[in-house]
């Protein structure tokens, strides 16, 4: 084929590729090369041939036509950018670090198109310095994108996240043009839960969050398109998640699904996270009678496919999380669709209908915080009755000391905030020769945490931090603690479950919002809600008074082991009964017209009020007068300008 012009060349090759013809275009882009070596747009030929060879996994001939590219002209920076990509595929992290720190420092002219670049080649540094567990230095190229893009939510977004880990107090910093308001505004919903417990606030951020971030769809389904659909003779039960692997939710969930009832009900999987082949995933996908992977289809592909298999009720077991599908889910490929287990809180969206929790997450009154209808199991988390764990190891093995009382707290340390940790220093202080043994994130965190714990007057030496382990032996390790101290306000989950199977008890302070009531409906569950404190200071007693008392410490064992066999918790069969029962009553509201719709009005004022608050001067959670502040927030702003009625907080006369 013989093409002279340049932008004849890339569209013909673009629509080879396009038709799964890449290795024809490449060659394409070869013969036209070798035809024309002295064209004066070669390095934008070069670039492109790089591009389609990196997506053919020719790294090495990649690698030789962006360096062509960069030969013929040292101005053009997307293939250093690129050149860059391939590095890191290869393993060379300096070198592609190297790359894109050279575009982000020659780019002199601003415009559109420098600026992309810029912000394209930090985020790439970024990315790449925190797989390497940099850091801060990566934590620094984000805020350089802020600074000249501030409008980039998702940089904004990653930027807390990556603060949240490294135990950066304060968290909201004012960056570039962003104050703490703003920086509020933009967080992701799970980086706001875990940083205040301000349940109305999450509600609108929520709603903020997904309005932004997936819009309205141009095509979605309503009511009446489902109605003239046949019954089928099961209730098709779809469980959505890109979790169901080794992973909290896959091991919480892995033998829940052979559980359901199969002549009342057809289970379909949908999986949609990475193309990872482990135990826990083969077990779920051989426990089910429909699993599909939709990682690789788009959104039409995958809706095509839950339409065609006709699912009643959609399981969203991701919600605000990494992974979701939500765009997808906003077209509506089910008559209803249930927020569970995944995400700790409301989606705040309009296509999100029930939210499965229980009585102690979600009490009685509490049901203004969620967008979703609340619907209530016996106790709302599954667990696993099989699963596998390791040999307990002795203390000394793990570095702790025998004869110490060792206090934990396996919580990711994005849930540690300053109010937790200065409680964990006074009982350090109450409970002489005591041990604080944490998760590790980094050596910088560990040498951030054990300053501050320095600074309160504790001996550094007294934070002990756990490596990574896989899960088997992790869960084994709990065993060698005395007791787990819960995080506030986004508590133990998955890994309170797991303390508590093991014989650890787990004393806990909840809030009002859903992530930090969670850990007391495990606790209560489990057979010992005496564990649940009622205030920051009767968690510090209560741990004290337990930490002094390790014979009392001691007879929780014994008794939680037996509880295994009989407690709520881990009766997974009556978890099953119950879900099942959820569904029935969903599905009979969906065909007598009675399906919930979330009522999504004012939120855009509860977020403006709830981000001018500072949450980190005081602990939102604990309050006693929360409501009444936000009542008296919202009068003032009614009388500058008034607000219609909500069924919330605000009911204005």
């Amino acid at each position: 084929m013989q093409i002279e012009n340049v932008a004849d060349l890339f569209g013909t090759a673009q629509q080879m590729a396009s038709a799964g013809q890449a290795p024809q275009a490449a060659a394409l882009y070869r013969d036209w090369l070798a035809r024309h070596p002295s064209d004066p747009l070669g390095h934008a030929v070069y670039f492109n041939y790089g591009v389609l060879l990196s997506g053919l996994d020719d790294l090495a001939g990649a690698a030789a036509a962006f360096g062509e590219a960069i030969k013929r002209n040292a101005t053009f920076l997307p293939p250093f950018i690129n050149l860059g990509v391939v590095y890191e595929r290869l393993g060379a992290t300096e070198p592609a670090i190297s790359h894109w720190a050279h575009a982000t420092a020659t780019l002199a002219a601003v415009s559109g198109d420098s600026l992309a670049y810029k912000t394209t080649a930090l985020k790439h540094i970024a990315r790449v310095l925190e797989s390497v567990q940099r850091h801060a230095q990566a934590e620094e190229h984000l805020r350089q994108i802020i600074e000249i893009a501030p409008t980039q939510r998702d940089v904004v977004q990653h930027w807390i996240s990556l603060r949240q880990r490294q135990c950066a107090w304060p968290l909201l910093e004012p960056v570039g043009a962003l104050d703490r308001p703003a920086l509020l505004r933009g967080m992701a919903p799970l980086s706001l839960v875990t940083h205040t417990d301000d349940p109305m606030l999450a509600l609108a951020l929520a709603a903020s969050y997904s309005r932004a971030e997936f819009g309205v769809p141009a095509d979605f389904r309503t009511d009446a398109d489902f109605a003239a659909r046949p019954p089928s003779p099961r209730l098709r039960i779809g469980y959505l998640s890109s979790d169901l692997r080794s992973h909290a939710i896959g091991h919480l969930t892995a033998d829940m699904y052979r559980l359901h009832d199969r002549d009342r009900y057809e289970v379909f999987v949908y999986y949609c996270g990475i193309p990872q082949e482990d135990a826990v995933k083969a077990r779920i996908r051989g426990s089910v009678e429909h699993w599909c992977d939709i990682t690789p289809m788009d959104d039409d592909a995958a809706l095509a496919r839950m339409l065609a298999d006709g699912i009643d009720i959609l399981v969203d077991i991701n919600g605000h999380t990494r992974g979701a599908r939500t765009r997808l889910l906003s077209r509506r490929p089910a008559p209803v669709i249930v927020n569970w287990l995944g995400y700790a809180g409301t989606m705040g969206t309009p296509y999100h209908h029930y939210i499965l929790g229980d009585e102690v997450i979600i009490p009685a009154g509490s049901e203004r915080y969620y967008s979703e209808a609340v619907r209530r199991l016996p106790c709302y988390q599954p667990n696993d009755r099989h699963r596998t764990v390791g040999a307990v190891p002795t203390r000394a093995a793990l570095g702790l000391p025998e004869d110490a009382v060792v206090f934990c707290s396996f919580n990711g340390t994005q849930k540690i905030t300053p109010f937790g940790f200065d409680r964990w220093m006074q009982v350090l202080r109450g409970v002489p020769g005591s041990v604080l043994w944490l998760l590790k994130s980094s050596d910088a965190v560990d040498v951030k945490l054990r300053e501050r714990a320095q600074a309160a007057g504790i001996d550094p030496a007294r934070l002990i931090f756990a490596p990574m382990a896989g899960n088997a032996d992790h869960v084994a390790r709990y065993a060698a603690a005395d007791l787990f101290l819960d995080t506030a306000p986004y508590g133990a989950h998955t890994t309170a479950s797991d303390a508590l199977w093991m014989g650890t008890p787990v004393l806990t302070l909840p809030g009002r919002g859903f992530a930090s009531r969670v850990c007391a409906s495990l606790v209560r569950a489990a057979g010992v809600p005496e564990l649940v404190c009622d205030t920051p200071a009767d968690y510090v007693a209560q741990a004290i008074a337990l930490g002094q008392d390790p014979a009392r410490l001691r007879a929780y064992r014994p008794r939680l082991l037996a509880f295994r066999e009989t407690s709520l918790l881990y009766d997974t069969q009556n978890f099953v009964r119950h879900i099942e029962q959820a569904f029935d009553g969903m599905w009979q509201d969906f065909r007598e017209g009675r399906l919930p719709r979330p009522d999504l009005s004012n939120l855009d004022t509860y977020l403006d009020l709830g981000a001018a608050e500072d949450h980190e001067a005081q602990e939102t959670g604990t309050l006693p007068d929360y409501e009444a502040r936000w009542q008296q927030r919202l009068a003032r702003r009614h009388a500058f300008q008034k607000l219609p009625p909500d069924g919330r907080l605000w009911s204005p006369p």
